[in-house]
């Protein structure tokens, strides 16, 4: 199973693509994971839609190709950062390669609530028409005071959230295949 990972933060030492890396190096065996790269998508603009830039073709190829999507969103004045805004736009114009394709949602934050505000406003926007993604209900990951969890390589070090993250894996891998 091929899955994409959209992490809402294009900062080098982001958390939360920490966090996607993690997955992706820990569940090797289970799914193939590729983070996209949010940095070269230009801001969405409809009169250039239907010509789109190859870097956004690109991103949509890959969604596109994906079985599934894992968004991975930090928490920014209490919603979703404009970055992963601007990836959704696009995704949901012109092909709309995003309905019907499963999703799930994670996000770490230094806070105490992890990304609560940023993923309600997140699972909004994925049953918009234009996404109409089915999303894995129930398996809410909302890692919170991450800087005390990831250790200086970048590796999830708690073991009550890396043993929750193998069940929400696991619950993904029996849900997905009825969307697929």
């Amino acid at each position: 199973m091929k899955v994409v990972a959209i992490v809402g933060s294009i900062r080098k030492e982001s958390y939360n693509k920490q966090l996607a890396n993690f997955i992706q190096k820990r569940y090797t065996e289970k799914f193939e994971l590729e983070v996209l790269n949010l940095r070269d998508l230009p801001m969405y603009d409809q009169d250039i839609e239907n010509e789109a830039p190859q870097a956004v073709l690109d991103f949509k190829a890959k969604v596109k190709a994906a079985d599934a999507v894992l968004w991975v969103t930090p928490e920014y004045n209490g919603t979703v950062p404009g970055v992963m805004v601007n990836a959704i736009d696009w995704l949901s114009r012109v092909d709309k390669v995003m309905v019907g394709k499963p999703s799930f949602i994670m996000g770490a934050s230094m806070g105490n609530l992890g990304t609560v505000k940023a993923q309600l406003h997140l699972r909004d926007i994925l049953f918009s028409p234009g996404i109409n993604s089915p999303l894995l209900g129930g398996n809410d990951v909302y890692i919170g005071a991450v800087h005390t969890k990831f250790d200086a390589e970048g590796k999830l070090t708690d073991e009550g959230t890396v043993q929750f993250l193998d069940q929400v894996i696991e619950n993904f891998l029996y849900w997905m295949p009825k969307y697929a």
